[in-house]
């Protein structure tokens, strides 16, 4: 059984996709072109040593987003490590004040008014190894042409997906303003 066959009937389910929809969503084709939008990531007075890319892809799909975070806060041992919530903010700054160095990217991203954690803003955590942290995702709660001039936000903390408005995800430590490429 080919690669395709395999991932059409037995991970996608059959009469799911075609072999054109799998081939569609090719995740190392679509990451090797040039994203349709773009936030770079830069750390709080707090935590200067945060940088990054977010970056967006049209599919058929939806939307793919890649993220590639360095100098995250780090814990070492057996057992521990850091989770931080990540999202997509309503605001279109990544500028602040001394309590909320990016007070001005507002609260997430929620043009349906949906309760937390379904606000189209709310994306898949970042786990943290080394201080780095990479995550690929699909969504199909925003297209990459609504997002743009949003900002996207790392936060202290993990977002515990049922706190509101926003998930008790502690203070926004890492803001980048989503720009269209």
């Amino acid at each position: 059984m080919s690669f395709s066959s395999y991932l059409k009937y037995n991970i996608l389910g059959d009469d799911i996709m075609d072999k054109k929809q799998v081939c569609s969503l090719n995740l190392s084709a679509i990451l090797c072109r040039r994203p349709d939008a773009l936030a770079r990531v830069q750390g709080s007075a707090d935590y200067r040593n945060i940088n990054g890319t977010v970056s967006f892809y049209k599919t058929v799909h939806g939307t793919i987003v890649y993220a590639r975070v360095g100098g995250l806060p780090t814990e070492r041992g057996g057992c521990k490590g850091r989770v931080f919530a990540f999202h997509i903010h309503e605001g279109s700054e990544c500028r602040g004040n001394y309590d909320d160095p990016f007070a001005a990217a507002l609260s997430h991203y929620n043009p349906k008014g949906c309760q937390h954690p379904y606000h189209a803003g709310d994306l898949p955590p970042f786990f943290e190894a080394g201080g780095t942290a990479v995550s690929a995702f699909l969504t199909d709660r925003f297209s990459v042409d609504e997002i743009i001039g949003k900002t996207v936000i790392i936060h202290s903390g993990v977002d515990d997906f049922t706190s509101q408005p926003a998930g008790n995800s502690g203070k926004k430590i890492a803001c980048g303003k989503i720009i269209s490429c």
